[in-house]
């Protein structure tokens, strides 16, 4: 039994799906089940139970002997609240209650950290352990989970395995519901469709042009081929990075949007609104060697193959994986 918290969402619908793929179906599915728009995403899973995001720590006391691993995805991703509370309750300290059960329990843990959690990047983005507590997020919802790596780091009574995943800019279907944080590919395929055209957000540094702007956007199939591998294997603990280790500039990513609707591109620049300034990242890729040295090989989509097989078989039918 496989225990998948935020399985309505983007990333957990994706892992339960391809979980069914290869002959996983005695999952749980746990979440706030409430919004209706977020239906769709789990609707026709396999899986053995739902337990409400609430009611896990009661239900793993419960059956702990059953459980094989978790995938804890669960946590408010939004990176414009600025209410500290919220993620300190939700991805702080509903994280720390998963992983103490499953130290207590000895059950496998695999939980998403965020590369949001690498601020400006002026640091850089090694996942070495020793450079974590280095690291300045730029917001609270980065901070939350950079809190969490940090803590998890500190604990001499942990899981028997775990690993933290850094996801990077992921992108794929499920992600219907996230609304203004839904992906770059998600808002580009929208204003195309609605417009013919896609605005992309003007550089503010004058050694980066206009669209240049960098960042390292990984498939979501990708995603959930190295939490599958991870669970597999069980052998390194630790954080690792989630994504290409190539970064590609928006205007790559457009053209890609436009090459998968068969159309020429249509692009212009607009002003980022002030709030965001501050905080943007002009610049993210993932070192993936710490991650293959641990035994974990895999070929990520190319950028274009990603966008396409994303617009093409999702996107344009309005489908679900």
């Amino acid at each position: 039994m496989i225990v998948i918290t935020g399985a309505a969402g983007f990333i957990g619908s994706c892992l339960a799906a391809y979980l069914n793929s290869q002959g996983f179906t005695d999952l749980v599915l746990v979440d706030d089940f409430s919004r209706p728009e977020k239906r769709k995403n789990y609707q026709g899973k396999a899986h053995t139970h739902m337990v409400a995001r609430n009611a896990l720590p009661n239900w793993l006391r419960a059956n702990e002997q059953r459980v094989q691993a978790i995938v804890h995805l669960g946590a408010r991703t939004d990176t414009l609240e600025t209410d500290e509370q919220v993620f300190e309750q939700l991805n702080l300290k509903y994280s720390q209650t998963v992983w103490q059960l499953c130290a207590a329990y000895q059950i496998p843990l695999v939980y998403a950290s965020s590369a949001a959690t690498y601020g400006d990047g002026s640091a850089g983005f090694s996942d070495d352990a020793a450079t974590t507590a280095r690291l300045q997020p730029l917001n609270a919802y980065a901070r939350s989970k950079h809190a969490f790596d940090c803590w998890a780091l500190e604990q001499v009574e942990a899981p028997y395995f775990w690993a933290g995943l850094k996801f990077f800019n992921v992108y794929g279907p499920n992600e219907y519901h996230k609304g203004r944080m839904a992906s770059v590919v998600w808002h580009a395929y929208r204003q195309i469709e609605e417009t013919g055209r896609l605005r992309l957000f003007k550089s503010y540094r004058a050694d980066i042009a206009d669209g240049e702007q960098r960042r390292d956007f990984i498939y979501v199939g990708d995603i959930v081929r190295i939490i599958f591998e991870l669970l597999n294997q069980r052998k390194y603990s630790g954080i690792y990075n989630a994504g290409t280790g190539q970064a590609r500039s928006f205007l790559d990513l457009g053209r890609a949007v436009f090459a998968a609707l068969g159309r020429e591109p249509q692009i212009e620049f607009i002003d980022m609104p002030e709030n965001l300034r501050a905080s943007y990242q002009y610049f993210t890729e993932a070192p993936m060697n710490k991650l293959r040295q641990s035994g974990i090989e895999f070929e990520p989509t190319s950028l274009e193959e990603g966008v396409s097989h994303y617009v093409q078989q999702y996107l344009i039918p309005q489908a679900y994986w």
